[in-house]
């Protein structure tokens, strides 16, 4: 008699056991039916997430970096999140990284056996000079992935702060090796085994929540607003100027002409309006005050 597989990302969901045998229609509503419990299996790590957005802004503002690591569906989360950075926040591409076993290929076509070389996940850590100031964070749903194990217990070996996202019960091993553990239980999944469903849509809400509360917590959000964005394209040429029409109370083709001078930086401009400052000047008061431009200007939520 096999040995029963105790993760819950491999087991039947006996809910679906007859997915086969239904119209369109009731597979549809079987699956969000199965979807809606993963809001709730999120909540209930609040405090191991709250935790973790803890660590990363400590290693922020030591000047250090965050890394997801996985592979296959966990992976392509991971880089996906850290490529999300950039043009929202207008960090630099090295402060939120996401690594993938076999390397870039495996963002569009599968790569299956690089997750089963520990080593290459401690090489992937080398390469990227990992140090005591960062933040590298497994993903792995099942917890079994030896490529994410093996960047992790290089990481550690380095002195780095560590954490682990699965969808399964944590061994105590793992809990104890890490400095945070995120164990949202969603349960089987509507395929036996396709953890890009239900443990791929918990996957990105938390890491989703891990980077935007990094983000605030980092100054680089203004009330609810995105004011760390820089202009790149005509999109974010627009939100930028509706930002500052928004937040100062002024017209289009000023908030132009603001966006212009302050080289195309939200968060400079609103400083510069605010204390009649030119970009330079502005940009030093937002570096002394950290980056937290309501320090500089005041509460927007307050007004």
């Amino acid at each position: 008699m096999p040995t029963p597989d105790t993760r819950l990302t491999e087991q039947r969901n006996p809910r679906s056991t007859r997915i086969d045998q239904l119209s369109t229609l009731e597979i549809v509503d079987l699956i969000n039916a199965e979807d809606q419990m993963v809001a709730a299996a999120v909540a209930e790590e609040r405090q191991q997430i709250a935790h973790a957005i803890d660590i990363a802004v400590d290693c922020f503002r030591k000047g250090g970096r965050l890394f997801y690591v996985g592979a296959g569906t966990s992976g392509r989360l991971g880089v996906l999140d850290a490529s999300e950075m950039p043009p929202t926040y207008s960090t630099d591409p090295g402060m939120v990284q996401g690594i993938i076993a076999g390397g870039l290929d495996a963002l569009v076509r599968a790569q299956e056996g690089a997750e089963d070389r520990p080593q290459d996940g401690a090489s992937a850590i080398d390469e990227r000079q990992v140090n005591t100031n960062d933040f590298v964070l497994g993903i792995a749903a099942s917890g079994t992935t030896p490529f994410v194990h093996g960047a992790l217990k290089r990481a550690r070996e380095l002195g780095a702060r560590t954490g682990f996202l699965l969808c399964t019960y944590p061994s105590e091993k793992l809990m104890q090796s890490h400095d945070v553990v995120i164990a949202p239980l969603v349960g089987p999944e509507v395929i036996t085994g396709s953890t890009r469903m239900k443990a791929g849509t918990a996957t990105k809400m938390v890491l989703n929540t891990i980077s935007t509360a990094a983000m605030v917590r980092t100054g680089k959000v203004y009330g609810n607003l995105m004011v760390d964005l820089q202009v790149t394209c005509q999109k974010l040429q627009d939100r930028g100027e509706r930002i500052l029409m928004e937040t100062l109370g002024i017209e289009r083709w000023e908030a132009t002409h603001l966006l212009d001078e302050s080289g195309g930086h939200v968060k400079i401009a609103i400083v510069m309006n605010k204390l009649g400052l030119d970009a330079q000047d502005a940009r030093r008061e937002l570096d002394v005050a950290g980056g937290s431009i309501a320090d500089v200007v005041g509460d927007l939520g307050a007004r």
